[in-house]
């Protein structure tokens, strides 16, 4: 399993750089993580995020963007504004989650 350093701590990665254990992440590492992609954090950026993060804890696989809009309630349109061009895999890495299944 690949080791990588952020914010002077090591983080453990799969080999597209997502985050591969639950309890590494915290808000600095996403918002670091954001960063890297050109994502610039707002409190609804967060709220999805964290949406992100509790779904997981609960059903054990990352959301996709349908099921953020079915159990989220947050359209799909809107998370594209949020997170251009591939929000469901772009939220999975801020939120250090698995890339969600169907995800190229």
């Amino acid at each position: 399993m690949p080791v990588t350093t952020l914010l002077d701590r090591e983080i453990h990665v799969d080999d597209e750089g997502f985050l591969t254990v639950y309890d590494e992440w915290d808000e600095a590492l996403g918002a670091e993580l954001a960063k890297q992609i050109g994502i610039e954090m707002t409190d609804e950026h967060w709220s999805l995020i964290r949406f992100l993060r509790e779904d997981f804890k609960e059903k054990g696989e990352t959301a996709t963007t349908r099921r953020v809009q079915a159990a989220g309630g947050v359209p799909a349109k809107r998370q594209f504004e949020l997170f251009p061009k591939k929000p469901a895999k772009k939220m999975a890495y801020i939120a250090g989650l698995p890339k969600p299944h169907g995800c190229v």
